[in-house]
């Protein structure tokens, strides 16, 4: 697999404190620049920019997928097989509400995957998950 270059992905927080403590604190993003309307966060190596936006009504929009109702749109971070467990054991040890538990799709079969949702302090919905094998990240 090539190199994988950082990302930059800004995303809307009605509010900037409870954001900042959630990828901070819960997720453990260390922060980076910030002012009074954005920070910055190393989001396990990327460039992930929480930008205040008054709260809107929008309704938040799901498609099918192996029986449950997945949040689109959504963002995340593939990590490794045995991160993932240690890391969604965390996320339960902090009382994260999850959307999506998270469970293993696709076992013993091609592009084996464990995988959860949960949302953000803003609704903003967040995939985790990770590969049994790395190499069938784009298979077929």
């Amino acid at each position: 697999m090539a190199t994988v270059s950082p990302f930059h992905l800004a995303i809307p927080v009605h509010n900037l404190e409870a954001s900042r403590k959630f990828y901070r604190d819960v997720l453990g993003c260390e922060e980076g620049r910030s002012s009074d309307h954005w920070v910055d966060f190393n989001f396990f190596g990327h460039q992930l920019v929480i930008h205040y936006k008054p709260k809107s009504d929008e309704v938040l929009h799901t498609n099918p997928v192996d029986g449950k109702d997945v949040p689109v749109p959504h963002f995340g971070v593939v990590l490794p097989w045995d991160d993932f467990q240690t890391f969604s054991e965390a996320l339960k040890t902090k009382n994260i509400s999850f959307v999506i538990e998270p469970y293993i799709r696709f076992k013993g079969l091609v592009g084996e995957q464990a995988t959860m949702f949960f949302y953000d302090p803003a609704g903003n919905a967040l995939e985790f998950k990770a590969f049994k094998d790395l190499s069938q990240l784009f298979a077929k």
